[in-house]
Order: C-alpha cells, then structure tokens, then sequence
C-alpha cells in the first residue's frame, strides 16, 4: 500500500463506503480532531506513565482509531462498524469506572487547575482539550450517534483524572487557579 494515492491533491478525500467529499466537511474535520486527540494520547505515553494507566491508554488510543472509522464512514448501517471500529455503551461504562477507580486515589478538588504539572500530565491536559474540540466538531456532523457523542464526552472527564492521576502519582503538585 502506498502512503502517497494523489486522490486528495485537489482537497478532496474518501469516505468508507466510496463517497468523496471536501477535506473541509465537518465530518472530516471531526475524525481529523479525533486523529489529533489519539496522537496527544501517544505523546503522554510516550512522557511515560504508570503501567496501570498505560494500559488504559492504549486500549482508548484503540476505541478512538474505531471511533474515527466510524466517523469517516457516513454510511448508517451498523454492521459496519462491526468488530474492530465498534463502540458502545459498555465502552462508556468503562471509561466512567476508570474515572471513580483513579478519583477515589485523589485529593478533592476545590478549585480549577491549570493543566501543567508533569510531562505527562500535561500532554493529557491537552489531550483532553483537543478531546473537547473533537466533540464539538461530532455535534455538527449528521448521523453521529448518542454513544459517539457520550464516549467523547466521558473520555474528555477520563483524561482530565488520568492527567490529575499521573501528576499525583509523580509527586507534581496542582496549580489552583
């Protein structure tokens, strides 16, 4: 497979299922967003994290890859995403019992935080920033399911604790604002 096809050199780009569509359609974008946030993920990993959360991480880099399958693919028939690119609630279930699992080891918050902290935890803040972007960008794209839009929904608040779980666990103390 060659990385290069020349198919989008007049900005334009493929859907799966064959459609061709402006590199500018939000659909594009809303993957593309998606793509970024799952890099972001790959940089906190790569900063090093705690095994446990590791672990976590690349299973989310994985339901963000099926994630952005099905957003480049503007068909509605479910057996589509079928095997590798589904996501369903019982991955929103997982993500919401990750987040009270890491909660229950912090201090309460009383006050925002300004995303720093260590390398890590602050490629983890941003990563959940460009989560939030990408969410934003799903809502404008028809056909996006409500589990599409839950799952980026609740895996932005998941990065906000890992972050906060990766700086307390590496001793970096939390700038209140």
């Amino acid at each position: 497979m060659k990385i290069y096809t020349r198919t989008g050199d007049a900005g334009e780009t493929g859907l799966f299922g064959g459609a061709r569509v402006s590199k500018a359609d939000p659909r594009v974008d809303s993957y593309g967003e998606v793509d970024e946030a799952n890099a972001c993920i790959g940089v906190a990993r790569a900063a090093g994290v705690p095994k446990d959360i590791d672990a976590m991480l690349n299973r989310i880099q994985r339901d963000l890859f099926a994630l952005g399958a099905q957003l480049a693919d503007g068909r509605p028939d479910p057996k589509v995403h079928e095997g590798k690119a589904r996501l369903g609630h019982e991955d929103v279930e997982r993500l919401e019992q990750w987040i009270d699992q890491l909660d229950a080891e912090l201090p309460p918050l009383k006050r925002f935080i300004l995303a720093g902290g260590s390398p890590a935890g602050a490629a983890l803040h941003l990563a959940r920033t460009v989560c939030r972007r990408a969410e934003r960008r799903m809502v404008t794209v028809a056909g996006v399911t409500s589990v599409q839009l839950i799952y980026a929904n609740r895996l932005s608040d998941l990065l906000f604790v890992i972050a906060r779980a990766v700086n307390h666990r590496a001793g970096a103390p939390e700038a209140e604002w």
